[in-house]
């Protein structure tokens, strides 16, 4: 068995490249449109993962874009995307400085959640040992849910 992808539904496609691929650093490695089903779909890999998803299309992140309009309900009980940072703490400073809400601040330098436009948590995991607690994350406090 190998983990293929997850995929996750969006409602605003270039809100979504934005976060996912601006902000948190991923790379679209392939895109595949269908006029049929009226759909798009982005196949997004970490840098890490970037030789390895063109080579076997693992692991990735599938965004899906449907073109006729829908709501999206329940992205909590999706569970959460998890991605290893160099630098939580700097990651963290850009995407508050890029308006993307902390909601579980990494007040003990090893873990952060933030969520997408459409709600699915992101769970940030610093590379190796945590880092040293530091202001402003040791005392921040959760804002709405993770």
């Amino acid at each position: 068995m190998q983990y293929l992808h997850t995929m996750v539904r969006v409602a605003d496609l270039d809100a979504s490249l934005h976060f996912y691929c601006d902000l948190l650093g991923l790379k679209e490695v392939r895109r595949k449109e269908n006029e049929k089903g009226r759909f798009t779909l982005v196949f997004l890999a970490a840098p890490e993962d970037e030789q390895r998803s063109y080579e076997e299309t693992a692991p990735e992140v599938e965004l899906t874009y449907n073109w006729d309009p829908e709501t999206y309900t329940g992205g909590r009980n999706f569970g959460h995307l998890a991605y290893r940072v160099d630098d939580i703490y700097a990651l963290c400073q850009y995407l508050m400085d890029n308006g993307v809400t902390i909601n579980r601040p990494p007040r003990d330098g090893h873990m952060a959640f933030v969520r997408s436009p459409d709600g699915i948590s992101v769970e940030l995991l610093q590379k190796g040992d945590a880092l040293p607690a530091q202001e402003p994350w040791a005392s921040m406090e959760n804002t709405g849910s993770w």
